[in-house]
């Protein structure tokens, strides 16, 4: 007889596989074993008793597991998603942004589609929404807590850096109205200090500017890092250095894109075309501020005039304000 010849190790071996296997071929090798025990005699019989029991205990295990083997097929497991799962999971909880028109995204919908573009870049599902938000210039609008409305639109995608180095914040967005009317940048004809030291600053960020704010902006908003010639005072252009804000001017820089040295221009006005010769892709309800000091007369900050052209105005005038905003 060659079945004698088998050593105890081979059914073992085999044992070690049977997670794996069909039911069918578990019948099969407990039929193989029977057959051993008869022609083999007593004298390996209690060997493959052994065995027998092994491959009975392996099968009962496959088809009461939870994570693996039969019956384990449906189960959780222990490796974690698959990356089709993941990607499920993600287009799941991204439902509320992109199975809508971005028209009819709410504040919370605009936080979650900026946080994932900041993630995700160009590869994030609400990317091409919030490009094409951008470049047909869709309007959103919120009430103050004074009740006036406040209207604004995405002007820039990945653009302005968060202040704690973390990377970029998703979306930018720019009021288009004069909800928060028409303010002085400084007490004073002056506008030495800048943007940094401005009294229209602080009362953006911490004041009662700030305060007109509805909640679901003032918690939401991301501290950005802005570059701006805070020198000013007149005389010659002096070299841009960073503020943190929660809100903000747009600089010259960022409007018409060729003048002063005030960051870079956002994609909104970039894709208008809009350079200090070529406007209009800059106009608006009425003339607002920038951040941007005249870099050669000591009084003047840049503003934006309705045609969008260039002007300037003395720090210690009206004009109206259109903030911005990151999320």
């Amino acid at each position: 007889m060659h079945a004698a010849a088998i050593p105890p190790r081979g059914v073992a071996r085999r044992a070690a596989r049977l997670r794996g296997q069909s039911i069918i071929e578990y019948v099969l090798i407990i039929a193989v074993i029977s057959l051993v025990v008869v022609f083999a005699g007593p004298q390996v019989s209690q060997a493959v008793h052994n065995q027998f029991a092994g491959v009975a205990n392996t099968l009962a295990g496959g088809i009461h597991g939870s994570g693996s083997g039969l019956g384990g097929t449906s189960g959780g497991g222990s490796g974690g998603n698959t990356p089709d799962q993941e990607q499920k999971d993600y287009l799941d909880d991204m439902k509320t942004v992109t199975d809508k028109d971005p028209r009819d995204w709410t504040l919370e919908d605009q936080k979650k589609a900026a946080e994932d573009i900041a993630e995700k870049g160009t590869a994030s599902v609400a990317f091409p929404k919030a490009k094409d938000a951008m470049g047909s210039g869709t309007k959103w609008s919120v009430t103050l807590n004074n009740g006036q409305t406040l209207e604004y639109r995405i002007i820039g995608i990945n653009h302005d850096d968060l202040a704690d180095g973390s990377g970029k914040a998703g979306l930018t967005f720019e009021a288009t109205n004069d909800a928060l009317g028409a303010q002085r940048m400084y007490a004073t004809n002056s506008n030495a200090g800048g943007w940094e030291a401005s009294e229209l600053r602080g009362r953006l960020n911490t004041g009662d500017l700030w305060a007109l704010l509805p909640a679901e902006i003032q918690y939401n908003v991301k501290a950005v890092t802005k570059m701006t010639d805070n020198k000013g005072g007149g005389g010659t252009a002096g070299t841009p250095s960073a503020t943190t804000d929660k809100v903000f001017l747009l600089s010259s820089t960022e409007v018409w894109g060729d003048l002063d040295s005030d960051g870079t221009q956002y994609e909104y006005y970039a894709s208008k075309g809009v350079t200090q010769s070529n406007c209009s892709g800059a106009s608006s309800s009425a003339y607002h501020w920038t951040r941007s000091v005249h870099p050669i007369y000591s009084w003047y900050f840049r503003e934006i005039a309705s045609s969008g052209l260039c002007g300037y105005y003395g720090a210690n005038s009206l004009s109206y304000v259109f903030p911005a905003f990151c999320f």
